[in-house]
């Protein structure tokens, strides 16, 4: 059975400039929006106290995003506040003014028009972006690499957007979305990843991000009276991961809990990166091929990398199997614990977590992490069943083993 491949950071410290998007007022502003939408409840933080007692652990919460809108996964936080940034900007006005009947009303359309919002994704993403510019009456363009599910090309064209799946991998999508934002009059790209001139919009999608990793640090409150000591969180380009490690870093600012960052081994650009050492990020080319599709990004967000490479303590690259075997736990929980139900992308750090405290292999990790009885862990299982059939495949059919 393939094996996790592990590497604690020692790359040099960067200025740290970008460790501000994370802010906890910035974080407020995004939380307080996503507050005014109908639609928003605060997810789940499913509290596995029996599983933390398999593993030897004081506590594992895991917040659960299956219930985020309706939509089955937590990535419309980003392009949600994104959009309503962009409209603030272009109108002259502060996001605080974007509530949600100003942005669904008809005043809007005069003051603004109509904008047509470009992104590439493996579905959760573009199906967030899709929702939300059908709510404001705007168009959404919506490009996915090749082999994404059909489960998630339909929802995305049940929201009114125009969608294709092409014969790219995803880091030539988002080109592609890109060079067709910059042709089109009105046209904008809303990605969560970052480069050089593009920034502001995807500093906007992290602290979208953000009201998640808030509402999971107010339900750890609520739950332990204490911060979490250790947070797993798994990244693709790296805006989720640097928005987590972002947002509690500034939080916890004297004594931050040790971050984890977990990425498919199939584009693991981050381990590769931290790998490396000096602190230059990496590229992973080719077709990425993992059943953690949200996860097989091989270009890092520029800014996620550099918060990642000040605040992150390890980064791991974990085989498909690992997934497959936390969804199964989470599917089947220890008695007495509320069941998650998780798609390959959101239940990775299940199985990790489950891998490092029970598996010799991975005890010099256990030591340097110092996981034990009183570690309390804090993960995210990002989407539910997003691809109902693969999940059943890998869960009641043991695909993936």
């Amino acid at each position: 059975m393939e094996k996790m491949k592990w590497v604690m950071n020692t790359m040099p410290k960067s200025e740290d400039k970008w460790l501000s998007v994370m802010s906890e007022e910035a974080v407020d502003k995004a939380l307080s929006f996503h507050r005014g939408f109908p639609q928003y409840s605060v997810t789940p933080l499913a509290d596995l106290k029996g599983m933390a007692a398999f593993l030897g652990l004081s506590s594992v919460c895991v917040k659960d995003e299956s219930y985020r809108f309706g939509l089955n996964a937590f990535k419309v936080l980003g392009g949600s506040f994104a959009m309503a940034e962009y409209i603030a900007k272009e109108t002259g006005k502060d996001v605080s003014e974007m509530n949600y009947d100003y942005l669904t009303g008809d005043e809007l359309r005069k003051e603004f028009g109509q904008a047509t919002f470009f992104t590439a994704t493996d579905g959760n993403h573009g199906r967030g972006v899709a929702w939300a510019a059908a709510r404001l009456k705007q168009k959404a363009v919506v490009h996915m690499p090749k082999g994404s599910a059909k489960s998630r090309f339909d929802n995305i064209a049940k929201e009114g957007a125009k969608v294709t799946i092409e014969e790219l991998n995803y880091d030539e999508c988002v080109r592609l979305a890109a060079k067709e934002a910059q042709e089109t009059e009105h046209g904008i790209i809303v990605q969560d990843t970052a480069w050089e001139g593009y920034e502001e919009i995807p500093s906007w999608i992290m602290q979208g991000y953000g009201s998640m990793a808030a509402e999971a640090a107010e339900g750890m409150k609520k739950l332990y009276a204490e911060r979490p000591t250790h947070i797993f969180v798994q990244a693709g380009v790296g805006s989720l991961a640097g928005a987590v490690v972002g947002y509690f870093t500034n939080v916890f600012a004297d004594d931050p809990p040790k971050f984890i960052v977990m990425e498919a081994d199939a584009a693991a650009c981050l381990y590769k990166g931290a790998k490396a050492g000096d602190g230059e990020p990496r590229i992973v080319e080719g077709d990425l091929m993992t059943i953690m599709a949200g996860l097989a990004c091989g270009e890092p967000n520029t800014i996620g990398w550099d918060i990642l490479r000040n605040h992150a303590d390890a980064f791991l690259s974990c085989p498909d199997w690992m997934s497959a075997k936390g969804m199964r736990m989470l599917s089947a929980p220890v008695k007495g614990d509320p069941r998650v139900i998780s798609g390959e992308s959101g239940a990775i750090g299940m199985g990790v977590l489950s891998s490092i405290m029970k598996s010799e292999d991975y005890r010099e990790l256990r030591e340097n992490l110092g996981l034990n009885e009183t570690s309390r862990v804090l993960m995210f299982s990002t989407e539910g069943d997003t691809d109902p059939e693969k999940y059943r495949k890998i869960v009641w059919e043991g695909e993936n083993e």
